[in-house]
């Protein structure tokens, strides 16, 4: 069992950063995939950014590939969402989750879920 907890959300400006922070209870999560999911107001959960268990592998969404970084840090039990030259687009309730996605990393075969953390950017 995984407990996911997202923080680091806020209200920012276009063109600034955020880093988003997942930190993952239970010592299965460095054996899991991790993945960032966002759901805007009225639309459906959209991927944003996976990595594999071992951070050998990345994948991101077209939307915001060149801008937005995953990594993550097994012995700190923790993956991040480092994202910069954010767009008023941007904004949505962002998710981690862990698991192992047997279709791909951009699919939603995730197990574990985290609650969410609201990112808002303001134009």
């Amino acid at each position: 069992q995984v407990q996911l907890v997202e923080s680091g959300g806020g209200l920012v400006q276009a063109g600034d950063s955020l880093r988003l922070s997942c930190a993952a209870s239970g010592r299965t999560f460095s054996s899991y995939a991790m993945g960032w999911f966002r759901q805007a107001p009225g639309r459906d959960y959209e991927f944003v950014a996976a990595v594999t268990y071992n951070s050998a592998r990345t994948h991101y969404a077209d939307s915001v590939k060149g801008r937005f970084t995953i990594s993550r840090d097994n012995a700190k039990n923790t993956g991040y969402l480092q994202m910069d030259s954010l767009k008023p687009e941007d904004t949505a309730v962002y998710y981690c989750a862990a698991g192992t996605p047997t279709h791909g990393l951009g699919t939603y075969e995730y197990d574990y879920w985290g609650q969410g953390t609201q990112v808002t950017v303001s134009s």
